[in-house]
């Protein structure tokens, strides 16, 4: 049985999953996010003390099949993005249909009925988060960050940083650099 969980996006999120299934005798066959599996059919009262316990954590548990399927839209592109080395090398729009299979105008417009935002936009959110973190690791230049998430150029990845953020990358950057110096000078 498939158990599709809102808000589940990190590791923590994870053990936090997987704890509260071996609380209740539940063994996960996989654990991924936004979803756990288990091999059997779960009693409609343990599913409702699975849902209790995982809301105390701040994770819903869903029984939606759209909203389902957008936190799957999310978790997909929150993972490449955050969680993997390499972004597809397939437009975003082909390599969600084909991931999920479903038919990308249909997951577009589903998606921004009920978030409000377009998943293009969704994207660029999290991309722009991914630099941000990248840029406070300091390990690659604004070059190397360009290229590891795909933008075209260090000036795309600038222009879209800036009308997100309200900063250039390197402004971004100098700050983390002052509050930093600022921390060690208390």
């Amino acid at each position: 049985m498939k158990l599709y969980i809102k808000y589940m996006v990190s590791l923590r999120c994870k053990m936090i999953v997987k704890e509260e299934l071996r609380k209740l005798g539940l063994q996960a066959v996989s654990i991924d996010l936004g979803m756990a599996e288990v091999p059997e059919q779960i009693p409609d009262e343990v599913l409702r003390q699975l849902a209790r316990n995982l809301l105390n954590s701040g994770l819903e548990l869903l029984d939606d099949k759209k909203t389902i399927l957008i936190e799957r839209v999310k978790n997909l592109i929150v993972e490449t993005i955050h969680h993997s080395n390499e972004l597809p090398s397939v437009n975003f729009s082909d390599f969600i249909a084909e991931k999920l299979g479903y038919d990308y105008t249909y997951l577009s417009n589903l998606f921004s009925t009920v978030k409000g935002i377009t998943i293009q936009q969704f994207i660029i959110i999290h991309k722009i988060e991914r630099v941000k973190e990248l840029l406070l690791y300091d390990e690659l230049n604004i070059s190397e960050i360009s290229y590891k998430l795909g933008y075209s150029s260090v000036a795309h990845l600038s222009n879209q940083f800036k009308k997100i953020t309200g900063l250039t990358p390197s402004y971004f950057k100098k700050i983390k650099k002052m509050r930093t110096v600022n921390l060690e000078n208390m």
